[in-house]
């Protein structure tokens, strides 16, 4: 790549300031840019063409800003293709499908009365996702049907995304998942993440814990069919250890977090995806 180098975020974390820091050491002419301070001319394209680290949180502002920095020949990391499956749920649950990865058991519906209907065969307890989000944000576990009404029509209530109805079964698993670091084609540090005291979801945003997983073969192999599968360049992959099917992926984060990984396994990741962006070619 050029020596230059964008980081375009809405949402400015440790993991901005990391790669920032970590480029600015190597030598490599670093901006990070606001994405609410980024306009486009979608005509006659961009003035400097530098590459992008696109480190957008919101799904939106990632996929559209992507799409017009791509679309004016800017070479951006995640590419809009992965930025467009990977933000989504239920789209990369089929991509992952499609090339063997094993997932969660999963139903998708478009009204109260069709989700109730495919809570009833996929049993309870049952997870509904929202199709697009993060951070955990409107994931609710459905105890038994009582429950799954009241949160379902709620939604009902809600934006129309909302009405999509992602339902997830509920995985037998040890109280932990695990977030693992794909960077080109290594795998690069993975850690367990444990639920909080009383909870049951695992977000270190929540109040998990973390500790330090072994990358071994079959986990290896799992997180780069996954990556390969929404054509990742810097992703997360997010897995649980099923009690029947073994490892199963339930979420490929493309503008991942991976402060934790980096603490819990010592491994300088900023820098090495920095490393990895230097070798790019337009």
């Amino acid at each position: 790549m050029s020596n230059r180098l964008t980081i375009l975020f809405d949402n400015i974390r440790w993991e901005e300031k990391a790669l920032y820091e970590s480029a600015r050491k190597k030598g490599i002419e670093v901006t990070n840019l606001n994405c609410n301070n980024l306009f486009i001319d979608l005509n006659n394209g961009v003035a400097e063409n530098d590459v992008v680290l696109q480190r957008c949180v919101s799904y939106f502002r990632s996929l559209h800003s992507t799409a017009a920095l791509e679309g004016n020949g800017v070479r951006v990391v995640n590419r809009l293709h992965t930025s467009l499956i990977a933000g989504n749920k239920l789209f990369a649950h089929m991509k992952l499908k499609e090339v063997g990865v094993r997932t969660p058991r999963s139903m998708l519906a478009f009204s109260m009365d069709s989700a109730i209907q495919a809570l009833d065969k996929l049993g309870y307890p049952s997870v509904l996702k929202p199709t697009v989000g993060s951070w955990g944000r409107l994931i609710a576990l459905l105890k038994d049907k009582e429950s799954a009404e009241a949160v379902i029509e709620d939604r009902e209530h809600m934006f129309p995304l909302y009405q999509i109805y992602y339902l997830e079964e509920f995985v037998k698993r040890p109280p932990r998942d695990i977030r693992s670091i794909v960077v080109g084609d290594r795998v690069v540090g993975a850690i367990y993440r444990y639920s909080p005291e009383g909870r049951w979801k695992t977000n270190m945003a929540l109040g998990g814990r973390a500790e330090l997983c072994p990358v071994t073969k079959e986990l290896e192999d799992v997180c780069l069919r996954a990556s390969k599968a929404v054509n990742g360049e810097v992703v997360g992959v997010d897995l649980m250890e099923d009690e029947r099917d073994g490892l199963v992926v339930h979420e490929v984060n493309n503008t991942t977090e991976f402060k934790n990984v980096t603490r819990v396994t010592g491994n300088d990741i900023p820098s090495l995806i920095i490393d990895y962006l230097t070798t790019l070619k337009r």
